[in-house]
């Protein structure tokens, strides 16, 4: 198994799509300008020996060397030695909300990252537990399986956001529904399910589903972010504010926190709801929530020792950076002696 030690650095990679515009850019350019003082014929007769093949491969060769100091700079590692354990823990699934309403900024920086805070302290303060995350909106979709690896459930809780599912809206009865199945049926471990939301579902819950959560005995959390007050949805373009969410009508919309249904959940179910307006209140109610929940012993696989792997993509950097420094931007003579595409004329 991959980890990344530093995987901010994998953002550098994306540069490479800019290096091709600017150079498609400069070649257009650059070709524009020779004809204003030459002709085709001419530039062949002047310099016979310019390759345009090389230029372009020389681009490959340098988006590569990018490419792969991304990835050694964030220092990959593989797992060399797995081992089955025995913990005591709970399993906990983390159902997150990611309709486009939590990207309202009622609560800093907006509601999503709010709940992904909230969702990476908690871990923060975990040891020996499982966890898994779903993600939903108008439906839900499984994020991470039940896992002891707590650095790579953080990794994929960075990646998550409100473009990941094109069906948007709010449907917490379809996060409930995946989440009470997300769970090892076969376990005895006792199982946590927190789910964090702004609560603006105006769909009503099945009392079968919150049944089948005591029934499951599952102690359910709820977390709401965001301010009943309500307040608009920013549409961004590079950061900065374009616009504002309108909806079938033209209107701007409105997004408020419903607690209430949240609250119902919770209470129907025989669980808690919790403000998540504050990180800090938030992570010390859940704390104590589980500290009172038996842990029970399970076996997992995990693994002990990791390998790091960055010296494979230095070398390979190193490889194009020498193979750039020696390709020339002429024609190479033994390629044009095979005459592969009939060019040498008799």
């Amino acid at each position: 198994m991959y980890q990344f030690d530093n995987p901010y650095f994998l953002y550098i990679s994306l540069i490479i799509p800019l290096v091709i515009m600017i150079y498609f850019f400069y070649m257009s350019w650059r070709k524009k300008i020779q004809k204003s003082f030459s002709n085709k014929e001419l530039l062949d007769y002047i310099s016979p020996n310019r390759s345009n093949f090389k230029l372009n491969l020389k681009l490959v060769l340098e988006s590569l060397v990018i490419l792969f100091l991304s990835i050694a700079l964030a220092n990959p590692k593989i797992g060399t030695e797995l081992k089955s354990i025995n913990r005591e823990g709970v399993d906990i699934v983390f159902a997150i909300d990611v309709s486009k309403s939590m990207l309202a900024e009622d609560t800093a920086p907006n509601r999503l990252m709010r709940s992904k805070r909230i969702i990476s302290e908690i871990i923060n303060s975990l040891s020996s537990d499982r966890v898994g995350i779903v993600a939903y909106a108008a439906q839900a979709i499984p994020q991470v399986p039940l896992t002891t690896d707590f650095a790579s459930v953080k990794n994929f809780l960075q990646i998550i956001d409100t473009d990941m599912l094109s069906s948007q809206g709010t449907s917490i009865d379809a996060a409930l529904n995946l989440s009470v199945n997300f769970f090892d049926q076969n376990s005895d471990t006792n199982r946590v399910l927190v789910l964090i939301s702004d609560g603006e579902d105006h769909d009503d819950i099945p009392n079968s589903l919150i049944n089948s959560i005591s029934e499951n005995n599952i102690n359910l959390i709820t977390i709401g972010v965001g301010q009943e007050a309500g307040t608009t949805i920013p549409i961004k373009v590079d950061g900065i504010v374009d616009s504002y969410k309108k909806d079938n009508k033209g209107d701007v919309v409105i997004t408020k926190r419903n607690s209430d249904i949240l609250l119902k959940i919770a209470s129907s179910s025989g669980g808690e709801y919790i403000d998540g307006n504050s990180t800090e209140d938030a992570l010390e109610i859940v704390k104590l929530k589980l500290d009172k929940i038996d842990k029970s012993e399970f076996e997992s696989s995990q693994f002990v020792e990791y390998k790091q792997q960055f010296q494979i993509f230095i070398l390979l950097s190193l490889l194009f950076i020498i193979s750039d420094i020696f390709i020339f931007q002429t024609k190479t003579k033994w390629i044009q002696n095979l005459n592969l595409f009939n060019e040498n004329k008799e």
